[in-house]
């Protein structure tokens, strides 16, 4: 299928995707991801994997959208946490957590 990431017209196949991210581990998740197999990538590493070009040259909505049109799940990016970093870092040292 033919897909324009950053201007430039790539001739992807869902396999030919999943044959590129066979031995990459996925990075952290911090922004839209999508589901190749049975791991999560987030877009930006995926483009940059099957462009060859830098993640700045290209959107996280561009790479979305040609892994929808291949077939893949996309999700959104995650809910921040709101918690106070202070009081997870004393719960997780198992100190008394603060009360606000």
């Amino acid at each position: 299928m033919r897909c324009i990431i950053a201007n430039f017209a790539f001739d992807l196949t869902a396999r030919e995707v999943t044959e590129a991210m066979v031995g990459i581990s996925p990075e952290p998740v911090t922004g839209p991801s999508v589901r190749i197999g049975r791991r999560t990538y987030p877009v930006k590493q995926v483009g940059a994997v099957i462009t060859r070009q830098d993640r700045r040259d290209f959107t996280a909505g561009e790479v979305t959208r040609a892994m929808k049109r291949l077939g893949f799940t996309c999700y959104p990016a995650p809910e921040p946490t709101l918690d106070d970093p202070v009081r997870n870092a004393s719960g997780l040292l198992g100190g008394p957590a603060q009360e606000s």
